[in-house]
């Protein structure tokens, strides 16, 4: 199905750093082998048959406004995307909670109209790696204490209703929100937050049963698993698509969920039917991380200054968290939204563990992973800067803050999956020209 000609508009709320937003726009660099060219020919079609990176083409998708409520993550989003020639000016520093309040008190804080809402809502209290309090969360929605776990639908664990009012404002054709795999599994959080997006105006949306997406079968090398929630606008459907998505069993071709490219895992409820061998035997091998450090030097001989810094935390034992090494023959780990003592070794020394007898033999030292590193994990591009200086009045970025922004983010790669298939299938769902 070819995808609509025209611009089409997106709203990114929780941005971050904006690996969701850099997905939805695309044209960035990523390993040859993160691409299935059996799958997605067109993804190569202006690469050598020797590239070991690939330019990711462009889509329809461009953002017209995003938001964050942290400071640092503004600071690396405009340095980005304003070389991008994105106007920085769109990127909004506050409270989504404020943001809606303020338009509802007259002040147009948020646009009227856009085709698309995208927003990986706080996840700090539904993951298994956190308290996991859910709803029940005892931070407000600037990330602050407010000391005591009263449910307030200001708290941070509810700022999905904000983003479900958002949406309801700016009425979307599309809505995708974004979460880790632990909220599935945390009472009934999930079937509620499905229901509470279907109450979304007078003309409803048709919200997509939430499906589970493990980054490393489209091509992402490391083991991240995020729950992904699809909303259509009912109105906007043209009456066969809506009929089709509300159907028990989705037809493959309109089904919204990008089709797995690699095999770390196979899926039974696979709705491009593994059955069919020829799309298995399709599938591409996880990318591990000897080829995603591909290139890198190490921290003493490069010139990046995201590849110069890592954390200097003393190893605390393997009882601990973050406290091994990574393997370089599988994907990599979950990258966490953590601080410095725990971000996995790249490599121990051999009195902790260290398993890289070629590069201890070298004499190279035991060392976490470098911002670089991580940011590669995660699929950012290499212009991707990081690390950047204060100047003056303007923030700067550091290493502390650039861990913390990488963990957070949705990787590029596994937005682009996203959004290219539901620029492909724009016309099915819409009606052309829409």
């Amino acid at each position: 199905m070819q995808s609509t000609n025209k611009d089409l508009s997106v709203l990114s709320l929780f941005s971050g750093c904006g690996g969701l937003d850099l997905g939805f726009e695309g044209d960035f660099r990523v390993l040859k082998k993160s691409v299935n060219v059996n799958i997605n020919p067109e993804w190569l079609s202006n690469c050598n048959s020797t590239d070991m990176w690939v330019n990711l083409p462009k889509t329809k998708f461009k953002t017209i406004f995003a938001n964050d409520i942290k400071p640092e993550a503004k600071t690396a989003w405009v340095n980005f995307f304003g070389r991008r020639n994105i106007n920085p000016s769109i990127y909004n520093c506050n409270s989504i909670v404020d943001l809606v309040k303020s338009h509802y008190n007259g002040c147009k804080a948020i646009p009227d109209s856009v085709d698309v809402v995208t927003g990986g809502f706080p996840c700090q209290d539904f993951s298994v790696a956190g308290k996991r309090k859910g709803f029940y969360s005892d931070k407000d929605h600037n990330g602050h204490s407010n000391g005591d776990c009263t449910p307030s639908y200001e708290n941070r664990g509810q700022l999905y209703i904000w983003m479900r009012d958002v949406v309801s404002i700016t009425q979307p054709k599309v809505f995708i929100a974004e979460n880790v795999k632990g909220l599935a599994s945390l009472a009934d959080v999930k079937a509620i937050i499905e229901n509470d997006f279907r109450t979304i105006s007078d003309d409803g949306y048709l919200v997509m049963n939430a499906r589970i997406l493990h980054a490393a079968d489209y091509g992402v090398p490391q083991s991240r698993e995020r729950v992904i929630f699809i909303g259509f606008k009912k109105s906007a459907l043209t009456q066969l698509a809506l009929e089709e998505l509300s159907a028990d069993i989705i037809k493959p071709e309109y089904d919204p969920y990008p089709k797995q490219t690699h095999e770390y895992n196979r899926y039974e409820y696979n709705m491009f039917n593994y059955n069919d061998l020829s799309y298995a035997d399709a599938l591409l091998p996880p990318v591990n991380l000897t080829s995603a450090f591909e290139g890198l030097d190490e921290p003493e001989q490069s010139n990046d200054k995201s590849q110069q810094l890592y954390s200097k935390a003393k190893f605390m034992g393997k009882h601990c968290q973050g406290q091994i090494e990574v393997n370089l023959d599988n994907i990599g780990p979950t990258i966490r939204s953590e601080h410095h003592g725990n971000i996995e070794y790249r490599r121990l020394s051999a009195e902790n563990g260290g398993k890289h007898f070629n590069e201890l033999r070298e004499g190279l030292k035991e060392r976490r992973l470098t911002i670089r590193e991580c940011a590669r994990i995660q699929t950012f591009p290499d212009d991707y800067e990081f690390i950047i200086p204060a100047k003056g009045n303007e923030r700067g970025l550091s290493a502390s803050s650039a861990y913390k922004l990488i963990g957070n983010a949705v990787p590029p790669l596994l937005g682009y999956h996203l959004a290219k298939r539901l620029e492909s299938n724009w016309d099915l769902y819409f009606g052309r020209g829409n």
